[in-house]
């Protein structure tokens, strides 16, 4: 078994712009020199998301830096990259993308204790700009309070 990996890598912008609704774990679908690079912590979830194409799951928009010691078989930085769930999880995904203001967003990008990728993705739902406001009150509050000794 590998140690554990410390490689964490998190899209903190969706907690501001999206309320999650449910969380799933799912693999990717990935060339050798992409896992080299993610284990390296060369990986970007900026500006991500997922979307179907058929009846399969794909992130688009994620950057993976090109491995620094590739060939000429090197991957691309933004490629779009399978997700890989069970079919009842996809069905689930899919019907709920449907319904409208929902979307799927990778949440983090992450190296299990078997040394495989996986990607944290949740169903989101975007939040209007008055929660964005209150969830930054909320987060000056605690601010405030840590810096009182409260």
């Amino acid at each position: 078994m590998l140690p554990s990996s410390k490689v964490n890598i998190r899209n903190k912008r969706a907690f501001f712009d999206y309320e999650v609704l449910e969380r799933y774990t799912a693999g990717l679908q990935l060339f050798g020199t992409e896992i080299k690079s993610i284990r390296e912590s060369k990986a970007s979830l900026a500006d991500t998301y997922c979307s179907f194409e058929g009846s399969e799951l794909w992130v688009r928009g994620m950057h993976i830096a090109q491995y620094a010691f590739g060939s000429y078989n090197n991957h691309e930085a933004k490629r779009n990259r399978k997700l890989l769930l069970n079919k009842r999880e996809l069905r689930k995904l899919e019907k709920a993308v449907k319904d409208t203001g929902k979307t799927i967003i990778p949440l983090s990008l992450f190296i299990n204790e078997k040394g495989l990728a996986k990607l944290e993705i949740a169903l989101c739902q975007g939040k209007h700009t008055y929660d964005k406001r209150q969830a930054l009150r909320e987060k000056d509050d605690r601010r405030e309070m840590v810096e009182s000794g409260w």
